[in-house]
């Protein structure tokens, strides 16, 4: 197969290109075999992406909207909702939901999601059991990894946190934990430092996700990630607070997160949709600062969060349209410059097997927008696109 006169973005270019910007590209079976310039440089037919790679999502409490109703910017009134109707889950009605999501993702063009996984107790929960299932099934289409969501001071009992972190580590998953303004929060995050290390697993957060300056989660990670020399990988989701803090204050925090290889996801539609005032105008945008950390060499990824739940009433799994939303939210211009928030950024968060990057001799698992330029991202014509994967033609969708 051979794709003539396509932009691939600078940031998911892994070959030398010279002047050229629009490309020919060769695919052979399942792998790319060739890019040279085009004869037309004047004129691109589309944009070539590598296959989209979600961070962070939560496939285990969408589409229930209908049911607990939208929270309206008050995220622990969600939280609230949430936990009563997750009492009444089964194996059956998780696996609607969650299939739902992976089709709507795998149609949009991802190739790997990581989900979070509401884990409150010290037993697992039975999402946990439709995931492993699904994990099988998905196997060669959507690459599928969980975090374990566990509120932190649940980490204070011994024989709680051993069993989670067992469990995890059985399942193949990685050890999570949301962590907002807690009391000694160094000690108890110490804790799951501890477990991480004991156990050999990675960590992933939901971390400071409100507008209060006095949340400094994310610089207590870092502090410990440099401290214990911990090398297993560390995911921060939301980072909301930095965004309302003093610019010295969060730029000596990120220079902290760029020391600890800390990864950094930011999560437009629901901040945007919680944090701030639902009384009047909101000012804040509720998005973590996204261009300092690159200026530090930490390249954010961008991510779905929630779809239809109470903690995000809207939205889908595109995470081209979550793409244009954060491009929007935190001024990300020029856009083209921005795609590896969808692509290698969360692929190398994940520890994904490629980065991304597109070259000869990397899989031929692609997406084929229809905007020629950067302005056409946003909008719904550029948004249209192929997918491709194993060097075939999935559909055209959107």
């Amino acid at each position: 197969m051979k794709l003539e006169a396509l932009r691939i973005p600078a940031p998911l270019r892994g070959f030398a290109v010279g002047d050229a910007q629009v490309f020919d590209i060769t695919l052979d079976g399942d792998k790319v075999t060739a890019i040279v310039p085009s004869a037309s440089q004047r004129q691109a037919r589309g944009t070539l992406l590598s296959a989209l790679v979600e961070a962070h999502a939560h496939i285990d409490k969408n589409y229930t909207v209908q049911e607990v109703g939208a929270a309206q910017g008050n995220l622990f009134a969600a939280i609230g909702r949430m936990e009563k109707h997750r009492a009444g889950w089964t194996g059956e009605t998780l696996r609607l939901r969650m299939e739902r999501a992976l089709h709507d993702a795998w149609r949009s063009g991802t190739r790997a999601l990581r989900t979070h996984i509401d884990w409150v107790q010290p037993e697992p929960p039975a999402a946990l059991a439709v995931f492993e299932a699904l994990r099988e099934e998905w196997r060669g289409r959507v690459e599928l990894q969980f975090v374990s969501l566990t509120p932190l001071d649940v980490f204070s009992d011994l024989a709680a946190r051993e069993r989670i972190a067992s469990e995890v580590k059985r399942a193949g998953g990685v050890l999570g934990a949301f962590v907002y303004r807690n009391e000694g929060i160094v000690h108890k995050l110490g804790r799951v430092f501890d477990l991480a290390q004991q156990h050999g697993l990675g960590l992933d957060f939901h971390v400071d996700e409100g507008l209060d300056a006095e949340a400094t989660g994310l610089r207590s990670i870092a502090q410990l990630v440099r401290a214990r020399d911990f090398k297993q990988g560390v995911v921060c989701g939301h980072c909301c607070s930095l965004s309302v803090q003093d610019d010295a204050v969060a730029n000596e925090t990120l220079a902290l997160c760029a020391g600890a290889g800390i990864h950094i996801v930011a999560l437009p539609t629901t901040n945007l949709y919680l944090q701030g005032a639902w009384d009047r105008t909101p000012v804040p945008r509720g998005i973590t600062r996204i261009h300092e950390a690159a200026a530090r060499g930490l390249r954010a990824s961008l991510a779905t969060d929630n779809v239809q739940d109470a903690f995000y009433p809207y939205g889908s799994y595109d995470l081209v349209e979550t793409f244009g939303l954060g491009v929007q939210m935190a001024h990300l211009a020029p856009a083209g410059d921005w795609l590896d928030a969808i692509t290698v950024s969360p692929a190398k968060a994940l520890g994904l097997a490629w980065d991304g990057r597109i070259a000869p001799g990397c899989p031929a698992d692609l997406v084929l927008l229809a905007a020629t330029d950067e302005h056409e991202l946003i909008g719904p014509r550029g948004r249209q696109r192929t997918v491709i994967r194993s060097g075939r033609i999935l559909e055209k969708t959107q």
